[in-house]
């Protein structure tokens, strides 16, 4: 009941918001304009990470968390957000964007949150000692940049984080983590909010601004709530977020196929693929949705599975993984070896 009253609540301020930002949005001139990598046809807000930020704020509030850990969330998801905006007002340079996401992450393993070791399904138990760091750091900007990437549809990466946020929401009442479940549900309300104005044709975008402060809040969240377990814990948030992270790996993999540098833009993502396909925008969105759906399904399995049922959806997961980027044409279009495969057996059996 408590966990629904703060999605509600972080909902409500969301509605109450976004038009607000929006108006301000427009008057201030903060708005994304349309180029030929976009497939919006007007100006459009790009503030949505101030509603997101406050929305989660608020919620935050209400829920008068006591762990310690709330302060390096909030500061890290501060400073993320302001990075964001500075970027989506000036276009700062990759490699500045990149610092400030590395200062987010640094206050989080100030606070003494970091991966200090992992637990080998056979074998010792390695310890990473001062590695934690490093480690630490790189995987929360991977996750933060995951979901920045995916940003590409109205409704998309806000929908997506919604459904990874339920999951990591369910797991943590099944470990009866009280901080991850409040946090994932202010979040969740935040967004769901959101939605109803972001989802095509959207009236305002996340933003930077938005994308890295979900993503951020979504990396802490994974870090808090499978660090320091086992090796296969390691894979439910990548596994989660299976959506940005297959569309985050197949991009630089494709980019240096073609000799290009890892961070240029493209429009070859999974929902530029999908598009190409001949699917409808709002149509590739919720094809998106439930392919993230079934990784979040596949995670909750994964979580209570014996060894051999870990295997098993591994190895699921992995094939299932194959065929999107071979359908979609994820690396190249002429890259299909299953799918040619069963093209040659069905043609020698005609």
């Amino acid at each position: 009941m408590y966990t629904l009253l703060l999605i509600i609540f972080s909902m409500i301020v969301s509605l109450i918001l976004t038009p607000i930002i929006i108006k301000i949005s427009h008057k201030m001139g903060i708005v994304d304009k349309p180029n030929f990598r976009k497939v919006h046809t007007k100006p459009v807000s790009v503030l949505g990470g101030t509603v997101i930020l406050f929305s989660f704020l608020l919620g935050i509030w209400l829920g008068h968390p006591i762990e310690t850990e709330v302060k390096p969330l909030v500061i890290g998801a501060v400073i993320m957000y302001l990075v964001g905006l500075v970027d989506d007002i000036y276009d700062l340079k990759p490699v500045i964007k990149l610092l400030g996401q590395i200062i987010a992450a640094l206050v989080v393993v100030y606070y003494g949150i970091t991966i200090d070791f992992i637990s080998l399904p056979i074998g010792p138990t390695i310890h990473f000692g001062v590695l934690g760091i490093p480690i630490t750091v790189i995987w929360i900007v991977a996750i933060t940049n995951a979901i920045n990437l995916i940003d590409g549809l109205d409704g998309l990466a806000s929908g997506v984080s919604a459904i990874a946020l339920a999951t990591i929401g369910f797991i943590a009442i099944l470990q009866a983590n009280v901080l991850i479940i409040m946090i994932c549900s202010v979040l969740i309300g935040a967004l769901l909010g959101f939605l109803c104005f972001n989802f095509h044709p959207a009236k305002i975008f996340l933003g930077d601004s938005g994308a890295l402060l979900i993503g951020f809040i979504v990396g802490f969240l994974s870090l808090l709530g499978f660090k320091n377990i086992t090796f296969v814990s390691l894979f439910f948030p990548i596994v989660i977020l299976a959506v940005p992270f297959i569309d985050t790996l197949f991009a630089m993999i494709r980019r240096v196929k073609k000799g290009q540098h890892i961070m240029q833009a493209d429009k070859s993502h999974l929902h530029h693929k999908l598009l190409e396909l001949g699917y409808s925008h709002r149509q590739t969105v919720t094809l998106i949705y439930s392919i993230a759906l079934l990784f979040s399904l596949s995670s909750i399995i994964l979580y209570l599975s014996q060894p051999w049922g870990v295997v098993m959806m591994l190895i699921l997961i992995v094939v299932t993984i194959e065929l999107i980027v071979e359908f979609t044409g994820l690396i190249d279009d002429d890259y299909r070896p299953i799918l040619k495969l069963i093209e040659k057996k069905d043609h020698n059996e005609k």
